[in-house]
């Protein structure tokens, strides 16, 4: 009997969209001819099976398109991806957590790190643990059968699906063609860090952050591959023939790979020879720290959060509280006798409910701190307190009037041994010098191994001394050192035309030999430094002059050969023995303008970081009276909103008087909630404003820079910040952007360009592409190195401002250790795309399926066992 040949008619149309189906038709024929075909014609030359094949994987694929169609993304990409990238990031740092107090730190620990994170994953997801199938083949080969066939049965229809033969031989394409080749990808470290370069591609190399990252990191390997490779290029560089101009750019380069390889070897050395020390530890051991003045610290976030703790554990944060809380109630008092006086000179009626207020607000102050009920009481004389009293009994309240008191109060922290000079000698002060970067980190030349290390960056035959070296260096070793303009050059930057000077310096050192480098300054560097020390030094206004500057024609040969002459002799006078003598304290500047290194514009690192304390308006942080001008909802703002409806703005100035003075941590309940027990989404804020990127960005700031660790006032500064940094930018209509943005990523014309980058990384120029060899592993190592250099390089300083130096550094390194496991990683990419399809097929019970899946683990059984006994127990 011979079979009716019946024609099979094969529409090419999928998803409604043509941008959409033209690639997606050549990834199927691909996929069949490389998957299928190459061993099917061995066996037959019947293309009906091929045919029927291809029918069924679109109609698969038109089931999908259609179902995503009809799914709201929004939610899922703004709210549960970053859900689950977060809690995460909390199951990775409960795990380090548990092994930070081993004894041999250099031991490799990955297996022990990978168990004691599924060990967290159960104590936070509590009925799923996804161990099993992330470090085991044999299982996770399973689940993906499992996965699959379920995928088969939602979008296959239902004849093809009970086609047994046919499910489970797209179901093994499936499982192990599609998936398991994409999750090994995806969870590769090396992958991901590749990613990470890439992503930031865009990103000058920052030498501060890679020298950084050569001192921070524990690992011997990475150190290494990054010192073979400034060996081989010293090689290069000493086997080029050239002169000229150019062998001083090449020596240059050939002492900064020479500084490059000993800072390599040193930390080598240190960490095999189990030297290496906790720097706060060390900076606290070593003699001399930056003093930073009371009145600075009270009005800049980050050093009055570890004030504010170093109070509290004294027990004396009524002091403090109070301080910043008159602080709060004045520039309130302020705002509101402004608009009242507005109101008078217009003629308008003033509301008795605004003084009323302000009286309440007041002596709510006074009962809460100063009163014989208040519990703790502002330890005060006790007759500047009863003067107090009566004023607000009799008088209306002034934003002047509780000054006297609160100026004795600063008098007391600022002066009892208890307070401000026991913090500057607590562990406390150090750790905050750290976050402000402002610790001088120790010269290591005293410690016994022999070899000093510089924590400063600068290259061999540079300025080999940290800050501390540099203040206490003597007048004679200074003198030593000599600079002079030696060269100038015209250069052009993206169309900008400007003169650079090369400076050559030269430092004579204790045992006769020299140490000389080139050092390249604009015009505008001069200034700024120039600008820098006649501020600090105004003795020098007079005495140093600086040229002037010239609009036009400054590029002309004879105006810079006279100009370089002119800095020339401002060089000579600066360097000049008589003046370092009268100002010895600025040697660090000079040292800061002479390192062979790109000069910071504005304010130089020493200078700027002093800056940040001198001058607090130009920092961006906030003290505590700008914060509360600058809340979005004040008074003044509220009062022009709703002028006509004088009700609701007197209970709106109620609300605003008491949010914007009472903002310190008694006032706050503590939540009952064990914050490390759950997943991150589960202690978001009913309060906070329903606004997508805020939320967003602080569940994530918790969990990166972990935040929760701070106390409640500066976790509010944060957020205050936040808010205000995002509606400046967006204004109210960063919702509206955030929806937009998420509908362009999902529009037909970027799926398609996603499907075709898919399409040309698989299928290079229509051919398969060959499973690429694993790396050398000098070349991975290198890679680690390059990815965190790239994502330290791009944090902001205002990100550093707002929540510390150190703690930024340590997030980041956080975020890039988590993805340097691979089981941890598997973990993360099944977690999303468990999340994808629940979003994706609301309706079947997907999340009781996962459960149900994963539930398989040793693990889960410990625990429930565990959590039987004590409860038994109780």
């Amino acid at each position: 009997m011979k079979l009716e040949v019946r024609p099979i008619k094969i529409d090419r149309r999928l998803t409604g969209s043509s941008f959409i189906d033209e690639p997606l038709q050549q990834v199927i024929q691909f996929a069949l001819r490389d998957y299928i075909q190459y061993w099917y014609y061995t066996l037959s030359e019947d293309e009906s099976f091929l045919l029927e094949i291809r029918q069924t994987l679109q109609n698969a694929l038109i089931q999908f398109s259609t179902r995503s169609k009809e799914v709201d993304w929004q939610p899922y990409f703004t709210t549960r991806l970053v859900d689950d990238f977060a809690t995460h990031l909390r199951v990775f740092r409960k795990a380090q957590d548990r092994l930070a107090d081993r004894e041999d730190k250099q031991r490799d620990i990955t297996d022990e790190l990978v168990d004691s994170f599924f060990e967290a994953e159960v104590e936070m997801e509590r009925k799923i643990c996804r161990d099993v199938v992330c470090t085991s083949h044999r299982d996770e080969e399973g689940f993906l059968r499992d996965l699959c066939e379920l995928l088969l049965y939602l979008l296959l229809p239902p004849g093809d699906f009970h086609n047994k033969s046919m499910r489970y031989f797209l179901r093994e394409v499936l499982a192990y063609g599609v998936l398991l080749p994409l999750i090994n990808q995806l969870s590769d470290p090396d992958y991901i860090n590749q990613f990470v370069i890439w992503m930031i591609r865009d990103s000058s190399c920052n030498y501060e952050a890679f020298m950084n990252i050569l001192k921070l990191t524990d690992k011997p390997a990475e150190l290494e591959a990054v010192k073979d490779k400034v060996l081989e290029e010293l090689l290069y560089l000493r086997s080029l023939d050239t002169a000229g101009d150019d062998i001083n750019v090449i020596k240059n380069q050939i002492n900064s790979l020479l500084f490059v390889k000993k800072v390599c070897e040193t930390r080598i050395q240190r960490l095999q020879s189990g030297k290496e020390v906790d720097a706060l530890k060390l900076a606290a051991s070593f003699g001399k720290l930056c003093v930073i003045p009371l009145d600075h610290i009270l009005v800049h976030n980050i050093a009055l959060q570890f004030f504010m703790d170093f109070m509290q554990a004294a027990g004396a944060q009524a002091e403090l509280f109070f301080w910043l809380t008159v602080e709060g109630y004045r520039v309130t008092a302020q705002q509101q006798l402004e608009v009242m006086q507005s109101w008078q000179k217009d003629g308008k009626k003033q509301p008795g409910a605004t003084k009323g207020l302000l009286k309440a607000a007041a002596l709510g102050v006074y009962e809460q701190y100063l009163s014989d009920k208040a519990s703790p009481r502002v330890q005060v004389d006790k007759e500047l307190v009863t003067n107090l009293g009566e004023k607000l009994q009799k008088e209306d309240p002034t934003p002047e009037i509780f000054d006297e008191v609160q100026r004795k109060v600063y008098e007391l922290m600022l002066r009892d041994e208890r307070f401000y000079p026991s913090f500057k000698q607590s562990p406390l002060y150090v750790r905050m010098l750290a976050e402000l970067d402002m610790l001088k980190e120790p010269s290591y030349r005293g410690s016994d191994d022999g070899d000093g290390e510089s924590f400063n960056g600068s290259p061999t035959g540079s300025l080999n001394l940290s800050l501390d070296d540099l203040s206490n260096s003597c007048h004679d070793e200074f003198l030593q050192l000599h600079a002079f303009i030696s060269d100038t050059g015209v250069c052009n930057d993206h169309g900008k035309t400007y003169a650079l000077y090369a400076i050559t310096v030269i430092r004579r050192n204790p045992d006769g030999s020299e140490d000389s480098w080139k050092t390249y300054r604009r015009y505008s560097d001069f200034h700024d430094f120039h600008m820098r020390i006649t501020e600090q030094f105004e003795n020098l206004t007079s005495i140093l002059k600086l040229p002037g500057k010239k609009t036009f024609n400054n590029m002309d040969r004879d105006f810079l050969e006279k100009r370089k002459k002119d800095l020339n002799a401002y060089l000579q006078l600066l360097l000049n023995a008589e003046i370092v003598k009268a100002c010895p304290t600025l040697i660090p500047y000079v040292y800061d303008f002479l390192e062979n290194k790109a000069y910071s514009k504005g304010k130089g690192e020493f200078a700027r970081k002093i800056d940040t304390f001198v001058n607090p308006l130009r920092s961006s942080m906030r003290n505590m009276s700008n914060a509360v001008k600058s809340l979005p909802d004040s008074l003044a703002e509220g009062m022009n909103k709703v002028s006509d409806n004088m009700g609701r703005m007197s209970e709106r100035l109620g609300q605003d008087i008491k949010q914007n003075i009472f903002k310190v941590p008694p006032l706050l309940p503590k939540s009952d909630i064990d914050p490390e027990h759950c997943r991150v989404s589960a202690q978001l804020d009913d309060n906070v404003d329903d606004n997508i990127p805020l939320r967003v960005m602080l569940l994530l700031m918790d969990e990166v820079f972990d935040l929760k660790e701070k106390n409640q006032w500066l976790r509010r500064n944060i957020k205050n910040l936040l808010q205000q940094l995002i509606r400046a930018t967006y204004g109210d209509t960063i919702n509206r952007k955030i929806v937009d943005h998420v509908d362009y990523m999902t529009s037909p014309e970027q799926v398609a360009e996603y499907v075709k980058k898919f399409r040309d990384s698989y299928w290079p120029n229509g051919i398969l592409a060959e499973t690429p060899p694993r790396r050398d592993k000098c070349i991975r190592m290198r890679t680690r190195v390059a990815a965190k250099t790239s994502l330290l390089g791009i944090m902001p300083d205002e990100l550093k401002h707002i929540i510390g130096a150190d703690t930024t550094r340590k997030g980041i390194l956080r975020v890039f250790d988590m993805f340097q496991y691979q089981p941890m990683n598997r973990r993360l990419v099944y977690v999303f795309l468990e999340g994808f399809l629940e979003t994706m097929f609301p309706q079947y019970k997907f999340p009781e399926l996962f459960v149900k899946l994963h539930s398989r683990s040793p693990r889960i059984q410990r625990y429930s066992q565990k959590l039987q006994c004590s409860s038994l127990k109780r």
